[in-house]
């Protein structure tokens, strides 16, 4: 299966790592080259320096068509056109964003894109744990509405090969992809 993240923070590291390990064909996708120092050495798949909200640095990075494409930035705005570039443009089935903010990330999912909402998952873990109600509200929104191109992109189940219990995360200059030799045991590292 093809999994793109953009995003090389320490949940998209994490989630390239996992993904990697069930035997995925992995795309990182983060504007600065340091993130993917984030990776193991282990890692196999590619790490692409780009803007993860220019469709032609997808394109090029490959992510057309992705299986899973995961928007991990720290930015909710990033996030959001990177799904609906997914989306809309890219053809990709299953398409996560994660957004900060819970009224957005419902708004968002309201609109038909799947959500992950860190904030609500970290208050009611807190919560939780020190015996306190928890909120109730979902971790992950799935998409409650449609959005236009987005009708398949949340298929139920879980996804084949995905590793259990895994788990963030300017722009960069256009011009085609080349992928650049990269040591022995290192992720394939291409500037997009």
């Amino acid at each position: 299966m093809k999994t793109v993240i953009v995003g090389c923070g320490r949940v998209g590291a994490e989630l390239a790592d996992a993904f990697d390990r069930a035997g995925h064909d992995v795309i990182v996708v983060d504007p600065v080259t340091r993130a993917f120092d984030r990776l193991p050495s282990t890692f196999r798949g590619s790490a692409v320096r780009g803007d993860g909200t220019d469709e032609d640095t997808l394109r090029r990075a490959g992510a057309e068509d992705a299986d899973i494409f995961l928007a991990m930035t720290e930015g909710d705005n990033r996030n959001v056109m990177a799904a609906q570039l997914a989306v809309e443009a890219l053809n990709a089935v299953r398409v996560v964003a994660k957004i900060n903010d819970p009224v957005r990330a419902a708004a968002y999912a309201d609109l038909g894109l799947a959500t992950l909402c860190r904030t609500t998952l970290m208050s009611d873990a807190v919560t939780g744990y020190l015996g306190m109600p928890v909120s109730g509200m979902p971790g992950i929104y799935p998409p409650s509405g449609v959005h236009p191109g987005g009708e398949h992109h949340d298929l139920p189940g879980p996804v084949e090969g995905a590793a259990a219990g895994s788990a963030s995360a300017g722009s960069a200059s256009g011009g085609s992809a080349s992928a650049s030799p990269a040591p022995a045991g290192a992720p394939n590292r291409r500037e997009a």
